[in-house]
């Protein structure tokens, strides 16, 4: 019996009737780790500590009846996430020894979960392939001469591979859903503030948002009502009630009304066989009940422009505390205090990270402010506002989650541009804030194919009952992994 196959529902039966140990299943996954290390999948491994949490968990919580559903699985996180005493590098060399005194919210949440290791990304969750590590790119486990998207990339690689059982990330344009469409996983984004942030390395704060990936999608609705609720330490997570998510996976389709936008299915680059396979996704989603209705969302075009703007110039804030003073990589050889600052960053910090700083800086800068980021904004607010009026007529909206399937290592990484617009069809919900889902659809020469649903602000429920929906009747998708 291959656990680390199986599901967190499939897993925590198995616990519940004595069948298998919390040390069986961290034993497997652990030999499966050791399996797949050509991916490149872990920076960090916390193998000792996840076995010794494991003995703890079956002797001292499982041993004495009733406990919760994530009890004794193995799990693992995008090393942006804080983990006290564990190394947290986000990708960089500037935080190659840096351990945190504490633990994200996130970690502290899922403390009966077995952390098995800090997955790779690219550099402070800066990419769209996990090309940007310093730590060198993951590989897809369909194709290991393809990427696996990013930035959370170890993430998707983890799960899909059977490395972990379900693993934690964030999205800040895409960042889970499109990893998750190119490894075949289900990757959910909820809504911008649902996870608390605190002790997860900021990015682009009004964007980034912790999100999951799951092997299916009764399994996000487990680990989502894990995370989900407000936080003290965070203020942007809103006092709102948390769902039962699992009650909405017993829903049909009958009444429910899914929009269709023009423009994520149109345009240069998107793979014709991928609208294909969306649109007979769709043609499945009707037979279950639900109504489709074609609508627009006419300032998507926009969006990725917008984002970019908006995104780096938050990056040029928030990286601005990396200046080899306060913590982190520090180089001193100069002969002064500016040339600490410029030696650290140019040593420690790579291309696409440099890129996002200038671009940035260049956007909040006296007498461009208004010409650029000010403009970013006012788009930002028209993409939110197509949002609520097409969600006056519709449930949820229905797209592509990727314009094609995972794109060969190295095909992009010298235009920057064609590397941007792989987010093209997520980043317009990040601008939103609003939640989304990425469920696979079908495959294309044994690289997945996702789909994605999006709905209205703190709707995660709907559009897990959706997809859950579709999944039951799409059945298993033919892949065959590498690895």
């Amino acid at each position: 019996m291959n656990l680390n196959e199986k599901t967190i529902h499939e897993l925590h039966d198995l616990l519940k009737s004595k069948k298998i140990s919390a040390l069986d299943i961290t034993k497997d996954v652990i030999k499966r780790m050791e399996e797949i290390e050509g991916l490149n999948v872990f920076i960090t491994e916390t193998k000792k500590a996840a076995l010794k949490k494991a003995e703890y968990i079956d002797n001292e919580i499982i041993s004495k009846g009733d406990f919760p559903k994530l009890t004794g699985i193995p799990f693992s996180i995008k090393d942006n996430f804080c983990t006290k005493g564990i190394k947290t590098t986000a990708g960089s060399k500037m935080l190659e020894n840096y351990l945190p005194p504490f633990d994200a919210t996130s970690i502290t949440k899922l403390d009966e979960a077995i952390l098995v290791g800090k997955t790779n990304l690219d550099e402070f969750a800066m990419g769209s392939s996990g090309e940007n590590s310093a730590y060198g790119p993951t590989k897809n486990p369909y194709d290991l001469t393809r990427v696996t998207g990013g930035t959370s990339s170890g993430s998707a690689a983890a799960l899909a591979s059977g490395s972990s059982i379900f693993t934690v990330g964030t999205d800040t344009g895409g960042s889970v859903r499109q990893p998750a469409g190119f490894c075949g996983v289900v990757g959910l984004k909820p809504t911008y503030g649902r996870i608390s942030r605190y002790g997860v390395i900021a990015m682009a704060s009004s964007l980034d948002t912790i999100s999951l990936f799951t092997k299916d999608v009764e399994d996000a609705a487990i680990v989502l009502k894990e995370l989900a609720g407000n936080d003290v330490n965070d203020q942007t997570t809103p006092d709102v009630k948390v769902d039962d998510y699992e009650k909405f996976l017993k829903k049909d389709l009958k009444g429910i009304k899914l929009g269709v936008p023009k423009e994520y299915f149109t345009g240069e680059g998107v793979d014709k066989e991928v609208i294909r396979n969306i649109e007979k996704s769709i043609t499945v989603l009707n037979g279950l009940g639900a109504e489709i209705i074609k609508v627009s969302l006419p300032h998507t075009d926009y969006a990725i422009a917008a984002y970019y703007l908006i995104m780096s110039s938050e990056v040029s804030s928030n990286m601005s505390r990396y200046d080899g003073i306060k913590y982190g990589f520090s180089d001193q050889s100069g002969k002064d205090l500016l040339s600490v600052y410029l030696d650290s960053r140019k040593k420690a910090l790579g291309k696409e990270v440099k890129r996002r700083i200038m671009l940035g800086t260049f956007s909040l800068s006296h007498g461009y402010y208004d010409k650029y980021y000010a403009q970013a904004q006012k788009v930002r607010t028209l993409v939110k506002q197509d949002f609520e009026k097409v969600f006056d007529q519709v449930d949820a909206l229905i797209t592509p989650t990727s314009p094609t399937t995972a794109f060969k290592i190295g095909e992009k990484v010298n235009d920057p541009l064609a590397m941007y617009m792989a987010d093209v069809f997520t980043v317009p919900a990040s601008l939103a804030g609003v939640p989304a889902i990425c469920v696979p659809s079908g495959q294309k020469n044994n690289l997945p194919i996702g789909m994605q649903i999006i709905g209205p602000h703190f709707s995660e429920g709907k559009i897990i009952q959706i997809a859950h929906a579709f999944e039951q009747k799409r059945g298993k998708i033919d892949l065959s992994l590498k690895v």
